[in-house]
């Protein structure tokens, strides 16, 4: 079923810490206009750098996934993302007053139950969905992790884990209607960990946020008296520590009988929101964290960049080609005269890019340019692979409407044969180095 983009209609926040700097965090999310997509913001850093939720900005995903531009990160972005798209909101903006988000319970509920309670609100863009038409998969016989993505009607998981605990042992779940069973069923599970793994996280600066009120700590492990103290000196608790008969630190009670494996469900459908488009295919998992979620991302990515691109661009979809021209003019801030690629036949975002330009009797630089025997000006052939290039660089960036790109310098040009009306150009790309904000470029012109 078609349906359009959506966003809130009012800010809402929640504050807290953060699970694993420990620091006392606002996250507030705002309403956003269509096209925007899921974009964090640091208000704790001048001029409030933005970085959009982009499978190209994940920068670590040592027990949570962190994004990162030029310098500024976000750290466990997954559970605000995770209730962001679970409650299918398409565009929103998410200020933070610190660099990671309040862990609040460990689970999504109290930012699902904010995002409700703020209104989503149906906007007049169609929403664009990324359809599954092959089984893509990763896996890592190593630690025994398997994840598959398969064509569905409509965005399904299904998650299993298997661990050597009796408290745990094999657990599954599958959600086969996000729009029924996300608010109640996912998004109240809360994040887990093992007792024998606190120690060690501790020690390599992590869960400084974290205690018994926002974790579900399971006992894998005995400990003596010694141990149990050392344990309430790390975490600064006073009261008595128990060794749960259910197999849980303190005898806490599980939301779900399968808490732990939802709970990974959730984290899969936060890491999901960095493909930056929802999909329609059926998620199956084994044994999966942040670091095979990722991969799996970047396969889809890699599998359907083309799809991905003419879907963010146009609507006239082809196999012959990206984008047309009415995909082209949504990026370029060129217009007539001065447009001179007419189609993206190929590209690998931040590498390389194929266009054409097709050479008309009609373009008016032949009206004064040689006019007995017209050929185009080569200048010209340099600006349609300079707009080639600057194709295939502002699509690697955020916000590429808000920036233009301009020569610094030309270096080692030869034109071979003169182009005359009648003639196809094309235009090939390459993006040899991009730092700060320069970037440099070999092109080259193939007429015939």
């Amino acid at each position: 079923m078609n349906r359009n983009q959506r966003t809130i209609s009012q800010p809402c926040s929640c504050t807290g810490v953060g699970l694993h700097t420990g620091l006392e965090s606002t996250i507030t999310f705002k309403p956003a206009e269509e096209n925007f997509g899921i974009r964090f913001v640091r208000m704790d850093i001048e001029g409030c750098p933005e970085i959009r939720a982009d499978i190209d900005h994940v920068a670590d995903i040592s027990r949570g996934t962190t994004i990162e531009s030029n310098g500024v990160r976000v750290h466990t972005v997954e559970h605000a993302l995770a209730a962001v798209t679970g409650l299918r909101i398409d565009n929103i903006l998410i200020e933070l007053t610190s660099k990671e988000p309040p862990v609040m319970d460990g689970s999504a509920k109290e930012f699902v139950e904010a995002l409700l309670a703020a209104k989503i609100k149906e906007q007049s863009v169609p929403r664009e969905v990324l359809e599954i038409d092959r089984a893509i998969a990763y896996s890592d016989p190593e630690r025994g992790v398997d994840i598959h993505v398969l064509p569905s009607d409509r965005f399904r998981v299904t998650f299993m884990v298997d661990y050597k605990f009796p408290s745990l042992g094999t657990q599954y779940t599958a959600i086969y209607n996000m729009d029924e069973k996300f608010a109640t069923q996912i998004a109240p599970a809360r994040t887990f960990c093992f007792l024998s793994e606190i120690e060690k996280l501790k020690e390599q600066g992590l869960i400084k946020g974290g205690n018994l009120d926002n974790a579900v700590v399971i006992i894998d492990k005995e400990l003596d008296p010694d141990e149990i103290n050392r344990l309430r000196l790390l975490f600064g608790i006073k009261d008595e520590i128990i060794m749960g008969a259910n197999g849980i630190l303190n005898g806490k009670k599980l939301r779900f009988k399968n808490e732990p494996v939802r709970h990974k469900a959730l984290d899969l459908i936060g890491d999901l929101a960095l493909l930056g488009i929802p999909i329609k295919g059926h998620v199956i998992a084994a044994r999966s964290g942040h670091a095979a979620n990722v991969e799996l991302v970047k396969k889809i990515k890699r599998e359907y960049e083309k799809k991905i691109l003419q879907k963010k661009y146009q609507k006239k979809t082809s196999s012959d080609y990206i984008l047309d021209i009415n995909g082209l003019l949504k990026l370029l801030p060129h217009r007539y005269p001065f447009v001179l690629i007419d189609r993206i036949l190929e590209m690998t975002p931040g590498e390389k890019l194929t266009a054409i330009k097709n050479v008309t009797y009609n373009e008016p630089f032949f009206q004064g340019h040689f006019p007995g025997q017209p050929v185009m000006p080569g200048v010209l052939i340099l600006e349609g692979m300079a707009q080639a290039g600057a194709f295939l660089v502002l699509n690697s960036v955020d916000n590429p409407l808000d920036k233009n790109m301009f020569f610094t310098a030309i270096e080692r040009s030869k034109f071979r044969v003169p182009v005359i009306p009648g003639d196809q150009l094309r235009l090939e790309l390459s993006l040899l180095k991009f730092r700060l904000q320069a970037v440099r470029l070999h092109g080259e012109s193939i007429c015939g």
